[in-house]
């Protein structure tokens, strides 16, 4: 039995989940894996958790409603920095919601905790968008895994597919659909919804943010896509290396059009390898009936994988809630010690 520590960073809805499935799991992990996950801490921007026993996470887990601050282990002004020194190297599971366009807080964090020799598995993108590069290389150079399944589609797994199921292949195109809002926008307007009652649909449902800009506008898929295709094709994109158009600009006529061909039309994240270079972009596009995304409705994602001795290879669906991105956390963990 391996004893593995935990310090999650962020309390927030994957957060909690992570934590309750922590405690689903936790007994099936040690049966089947030979893995003691112990959960030591848990911080928040005023402060942290500590587990000083069993029954303290037990306690944490069995009602998550209840205030972090309120727990006993409470510890106001505790940093990460604090949590990491106290006990041997683990596994950091950054949940912390992070700016994609400057990385913060989470890309501090994630520094911090490789500098320390902890192994990390991420669930928000913006500290692996905005410094992927150097995240990569360092915890290469000090033997340490970075996995992020959570945050390329949640339970979707296209990290998985891409690193492992494919070794040995080359990867000649990527199609992605990889944000269920604009999945679920664009079936409700080729169903005759107007935009604007479409996005007001999929807010009222909870499918899309009060603030839906990054998903409609592509900058989510942009962001999956360029964390999969570093990690698929070994290469170094940027956001800036991603041509991005959304959603927004699709009007009747197109939609029109697409049916009138028999086709769907999809927001795609895609990577192309063309003239000895890859280029990547997100934008609508109208598939032909014999794509393996055509059928994808509502909000279900997909991924395939266009290779050149395997043919195409796709997955589809895969839960898109704070459960789902929590047991793509675990999975990581899981992985880390397995492998």
């Amino acid at each position: 039995m391996k004893k593995v520590s935990l310090v999650l960073t962020g309390y927030g809805n994957v957060g909690k989940s992570f934590v309750r499935l922590l405690l689903d799991k936790r007994e099936d992990c040690a049966r089947r894996y030979g893995l003691d996950l112990e959960l030591t801490a848990v911080l928040r921007r005023s402060g942290g958790w500590l587990a000083e026993g069993c029954e303290d996470f037990e306690s944490l887990a069995a009602d998550t409603t209840v205030p972090l601050e309120s727990h006993s282990g409470w510890t106001p002004g505790l940093t990460l920095e604090d949590a990491l020194s106290r006990t041997s190297a683990g596994v950091l599971v950054e949940c912390t919601p992070s700016n994609w366009r400057t990385g913060e807080p989470q890309l501090d964090f994630l520094h911090l905790a490789l500098d320390h020799g902890w192994n990390i598995t991420a669930a928000s993108k913006g500290a692996l968008v905005v410094d992927f590069k150097n995240l990569r290389a360092k915890a290469r150079t000090k033997g340490l895994a970075l996995k992020f399944s959570g945050a390329t589609a949640a339970a979707l797994p296209t990290l998985d597919v891409a690193t492992i199921s494919l070794a040995g292949a080359d990867i000649l195109r990527i199609d992605g659909i990889l944000t269920g809002t604009t999945n679920y926008i664009l079936g409700r307007l080729e169903q005759g919804e107007s935009f604007e009652a479409a996005l007001a649909e999929a807010q009222a449902k909870g499918i899309a943010e009060p603030d839906p800009s990054m998903d409609i506008d592509g900058w989510d898929t942009a962001c999956k896509l360029l964390l999969i295709a570093n990690s698929a094709a070994e290469i170094d994109l940027t956001l800036k290396d991603i041509k991005v158009e959304g959603i927004r600009s699709v009007t009747a006529a197109d939609l029109s059009k697409a049916r009138a061909e028999g086709k769907a039309l999809k927001l795609l994240g895609r990577l192309i390898w063309d003239e000895g270079r890859y280029t990547a972009e997100v934008k609508p596009v109208a598939i032909e009936p014999s794509h393996p995304l055509y059928r994808l409705t509502g909000t279900s994602k997909g991924i395939a994988f266009l290779t050149d001795t395997m043919g195409t290879v796709a997955v589809t669906d895969g839960k898109s809630d704070p459960r789902g991105t929590a047991a793509s956390v675990l999975k990581d963990i899981i992985n880390i010690y397995r492998d």
